[in-house]
């Protein structure tokens, strides 16, 4: 079974975007993505920012990394689930530890913080209604 097919099997809430809609967000996130935690990383390796206001951008970055082969590859909806709070959560972690250092690179997460926050309900939904698939 494809992924699609696979993805299109599961229970899900009724407003469920759909995959392109869902392709079409990140395309737009991964952007800003690109050059908030790119900012962050580098103005960590010259010594202005703390590696440790950098670590939920990484911790974040490899989880959010890892979700489409958890849950497209394996197929694994509980470790899903449990990667995408691990997303949110360091999401949060992110903006509260860069507002001192760079407000600006706070703000612009709050795009990529309310979809997180879409996508965690979502896949928390997911996991509940298709527990043993």
């Amino acid at each position: 079974m494809t992924w699609i097919d696979w993805y299109s099997s599961l229970e899900k809430p009724s407003w469920t975007p759909k995959p392109s809609t869902i392709g079409f967000v990140w395309q737009c996130l991964y952007p800003i993505i690109l050059v908030t935690f790119g900012f962050v990383f580098v103005q960590a390796l010259r010594k202005k920012l703390p590696w440790m206001v950098a670590l939920p951008f990484g911790i974040n970055l490899v989880s959010n990394l890892i979700f489409t082969p958890i849950q497209f590859g394996m197929r694994n909806l509980p470790l899903a689930a449990v990667d995408i709070v691990i997303v949110w959560i360091t999401t949060i972690w992110m903006m509260v530890t860069i507002w001192k250092h760079h407000k600006w690179v706070a703000v612009a997460q709050v795009p990529y913080f309310a979809w997180v926050s879409i996508a965690s309900v979502l896949q928390l939904s997911m996991t509940f209604w298709n527990w043993g698939r």
